[in-house]
């Protein structure tokens, strides 16, 4: 903007109107008074650039018979070629005709030439802060930034399209009269700019003023709606665009169909695509990438069946939203024809569509050929291309290539966004997350939600919860997905108190938690150490939220139940579930299996072949585990037989450890060892631990001895294989070999795990040890345990000392068992509780046949269930019986 013609008001009278307006002036205008009193120097740029689109817009002005009078300004053929240019959108060519009037000063500046040249600066956002800056104090110059409302609403247009928002709300702010139009373009720049809140703030406070939205409003606050998935306030806008007359414009109907998508109200999106009485390309679109983000991806392909009738010419939106339904219904056939159909309408050199292309070929497992479409697009490779390439690496297990490819990305100057980092995360390899951590750090990423929720998950599977919790903190904004990722990790370590620390924490700052966030504190809640109605009150919160009903709830719940040794509220549960996904059935035939009842575990199995769910590994697992612990043998190869023959999955050492405890528990070892003698790999340590244990319950030295040197040279510090050979030794009555056991470990300082048990009551955690005197109440346990005692000898009682496994003399043998952690938890139970309440207990080891019988006759003669959960399962005491039935 050159030259000093002469404007609007006298030059005195626009001194004046500039002097007055500088105040209000966005204060992000570095230059702005220095550019206002130096406006008659300042200058607009023209920018030659020579592009075959440009020579038509020319003709307007090229082909003028006064040319030259033009460039004078002495006609308004200089105008007419601003108005035409800005009006396609050419925005230097507007600005280059808007100069050349300026520096020959034969034409007058009005509102309308400055709207044109602002519109212009909009279409051009590379170079539009400048000259719309140098633009607005020309405006002051000449008293037209207040005195008219259209060249106001230019320079709120302007502002919001180059990212000045704020400087836009200053300038929206200082204009006296503005109209529809000024409100619409703040209200766009703050949809744009993810401001949604200032977005329906703006709105409300304009309908208060009194102003009529037009349908560009609607437009512009259902896509705030729509972003801030505010449903309750997206009906309302919904019946303000019928009231005011916009319910039959098209460009409004989609953007109420994208509202209803983005909130999940995918049924209300297709009432307004029925009720419309024209569509265009974007009405088909939207309605399928609604569906495609609502999961519906099988009704979406139906719909651009049907769409095909109505659009002769598909658009690069349409494939792009096609091409994804084929990726995520794994059609590999139909991606290929939708290629094909790329190609021929020349679309192979759009970025959107080729990525879509070849994310669909990850997908569906044809990694080489998505590859060859990443080479190709060598001339439209970009951040998301790149990503998608490594992200189907990840997804197909070629996670070194995915590590090259993000070396390569980096050489090749493409920066990683936060995409980019939060796909690399998802790898399974524990060099990588430190590794990324250090490029977060970097380039500034550590504080985005999705970056960090990404690390902090990452770190969860590592096993780091320091390190999770500390970029847990760093996040500037935590999302419901960071709470529910930093709850997941206290459960994935069995932090019971530390998840629902978290959820308390969560709950104070006002977030609402959804169904995963609620799911994985539940799992946390299944841990050993946690209380026995901690569980029980997050079912309660799940049930506050309406969340009892989602799947993933659900099986939560299901696990937690039966973990805690609940096994009939687990099966309420479970018998409630409208729909069970295969956690839910793996967790009741698993907790069955656990609890000791065998019978139920099959039932439910069967139930779960006649529904037609696939199987995988854990759930023959748990049946195997069922059939173990009821001694049914045959069954129990039955059922390993037909997951490898009928089903093809392939066996683990966990499922070859349970067939070896199915057969040594029986006291099937010939079998057992030719078992493991054919196993397809090299017998683990779980195998040898689990066939040691059975030595020790069959007595077998011999036997048990070659298992403990298996064991040993796979574990050489494992406490647990010299206390089970030691302990098979003294069974033996073979105290110098036991000796020799305990004196190999104190010479390899291996320590014995220390056996406890505890019990909650009253919300506290009370444990105890073999001969424990801490507990404040230790004199009344150890008087209810002597009472206790005399009154079993009356009923029968007599103490095997066998499980004694020390030389000593027969008392105190007998003094011993007495003092065993589980019987001080059981006495502390019945003392600290009323008749006939249940006891549940808890061992880290397992427990002994002694204390085995104990229970079962204080289950008779106090008339109390109690519970008990060993290392390796569910005793259910119960009018003198146990649900193992004595084969443990």
């Amino acid at each position: 903007v050159a030259g000093s013609p002469p404007c609007a008001p006298a030059t005195k009278r626009g001194s004046m109107a500039l002097r007055t307006a500088l105040p209000a002036l966005p204060r992000a205008f570095a230059c702005r008074q220095r550019l206002a009193t130096r406006a008659s120097s300042a200058r607009v740029e023209e920018h030659d650039v020579d592009r075959p689109n440009t020579r038509s817009a020319r003709r307007a002005f090229d082909g003028s018979p006064d040319r030259d009078a033009a460039a004078g300004g002495s006609s308004g053929s200089s105008r007419d070629a601003l108005v035409e240019c800005a009006r396609r959108g050419m925005g230097r060519e507007a600005l280059g005709h808007f100069s050349a009037a300026r520096r020959h000063g034969g034409e007058r500046v009005d509102g309308a030439m400055l709207s044109c040249a602002l519109k212009a600066c909009g279409a051009m956002p590379g170079c539009c802060r400048a000259a719309g800056e140098q633009l607005h104090c020309l405006c002051v110059k000449c008293g037209l930034d207040r005195a008219d409302v259209g060249v106001g609403t230019a320079l709120v247009d302007v502002y919001t399209k180059c990212g000045g928002v704020e400087d836009a709300r200053l300038v929206f702010e200082g204009m006296p009269q503005r109209n529809v139009g000024t409100w619409t373009s703040l209200l766009t720049g703050y949809a744009q700019g993810g401001a949604h809140s200032d977005a329906m703030a703006l709105f409300f406070r304009m309908r208060a003023e009194g102003i009529w939205p037009n349908p560009f409003t609607f437009t512009s606050v259902l896509s705030a709606v729509a972003g801030q998935g505010a449903l309750d306030l997206g009906r309302r806008v919904h019946a303000q665009s019928v009231k005011f007359g916009c319910r039959s414009t098209v460009f409004v109907c989609n953007s109420l169909m994208n509202m209803y998508a983005k909130c999940g109200l995918v049924e209300e999106a297709k009432a307004v695509f029925c009720g419309m009485e024209t569509r265009d390309m974007v009405s088909w679109n939207t309605l399928m990438a609604g569906l495609l983000l609502n999961g519906c991806e099988v009704e979406a392909l139906e719909l651009f069946h049907d769409s095909r009738a109505s659009m002769a010419k598909l658009s690069q939106s349409t494939y792009s939203t096609v091409i994804k339904l084929c990726a995520n219904l794994k059609q590999l056939a139909l991606a290929r024809q939708l290629h094909s159909c790329v190609l021929k309408h020349g679309f192979s050199s759009d970025g959107n569509v080729m990525t879509a292309i070849m994310d669909a070929y990850s997908k569906c497992g044809e990694l080489d050929d998505a590859f060859n479409i990443f080479l190709l697009m060598s001339g439209s490779q970009s951040v998301v291309s790149w990503t998608a390439m490594i992200g189907g690496c990840i997804q197909n297990g070629d996670i070194p290539l995915a590590a090259s490819l993000f070396s390569r990305m980096r050489e090749d100057n493409v920066k990683p966004n936060e995409f980019t980092y939060s796909t690399m995360l998802t790898t399974s390899l524990p060099v990588l997350p430190p590794q990324i951590h250090a490029q977060i750090i970097k380039t500034n990423y550590q504080h985005a939600p999705s970056v960090g929720t990404a690390l902090l998950a990452s770190y969860s599977k590592l096993g780091s919860t320091e390190e999770a919790l500390s970029i847990f903190e760093t996040i500037d904004q935590k999302d419901v997905v960071a709470w529910s990722a930093m709850l997941s990790c206290y459960s994935q370590a069995g932090d019971c108190d530390g998840a629902t620390n978290v959820f308390m924490e969560m709950s104070m700052q006002g977030m609402k938690p959804n169904e995963f966030t609620i799911s994985s504190v539940i799992d946390a809640c299944a841990s050993p150490t946690a209380g026995v109605d901690q569980g029980r009150q997050f079912h309660a919160v799940s049930i506050k939220y309406r969340y009892q009903d989602a799947i993933c709830v659900g099986s939560a719940l299901v696990s937690m139940y039966a973990r805690k040794g609940s096994i009939d509220s687990a099966r309420s549960v479970f018998e409630r579930q409208t729909e069970r996904d295969l956690v839910s059935w793996n967790s009741m035939i698993s907790g069955y299996a656990q609890h000791g009842y065998s019978k139920e575990a099959l039932d439910t199995f069967r139930q779960m072949e006649a529904a037609g769910v696939e199987m995988d590994g854990v759930t023959f697992l748990a049946v195997i585990i069922g059939c173990t612990h009821a001694g049914l043998v045959q069954e129990g190869q039955r059922y390993f037989d037909s997951m490898v023959r009928d089903h093809k999955i392939s066996p683990t050492m966990e499922h070859y450890a349970c067939m070896v405890d199915l057969y040594s528990r029986a006291g099937k070892l010939d079998e057992t060892m030719d078992l493991i003698g054919g196993m397809p790999f090299p017998a683990g340590a779980m195998v040898w631990r689990t066939l040691l244990g059975a030595c020790r319950v069959h007595k077998n030295v011999e036997l048990g001895k070659l298992a403990a040197e298996k064991l040993l040279s796979l574990e050489p510090l494992d406490s647990a294989t010299y206390v089970l050979l030691s302990n098979i030794y003294a069974s033996a009555g073979k105290w110098k070999e036991r000796d020799e056991v305990r004196k190999l470990m104190d010479s390899k300082k291996v320590k014995k795990e220390a056996g406890s048990s505890w019990i909650q009551i009253k919300n506290k955690v009370h444990s105890f040890i073999a001969s424990d005197k801490s507990h404040r109440l230790s004199d009344q346990i150890y008087t209810k345990l002597k009472a206790m005692t005399a009154r079993l000898k009356q009923e029968g009682y007599c103490p095997n000392t066998s499980f004694v496994l020390h030389d000593m003399e027969q008392e105190q043998k007998e003094a011993m068992l007495v003092t065993h952690s589980e019987r001080l938890a059981l006495a502390f139970g019945l003392i600290a509780t009323p008749p006939g309440t249940p006891l549940q207990i808890v061992k880290n080891l397992r427990v002994c046949g002694d204390c085995h019988v104990v229970m079962k006759m204080v289950s008779a003669v106090e008339d109390r269930e109690i519970i008990m959960r060993d290392c390796s399962r569910f005793h259910h005491f119960k009018s003198g019986a146990c649900s193992c039935g004595d084969f443990w």
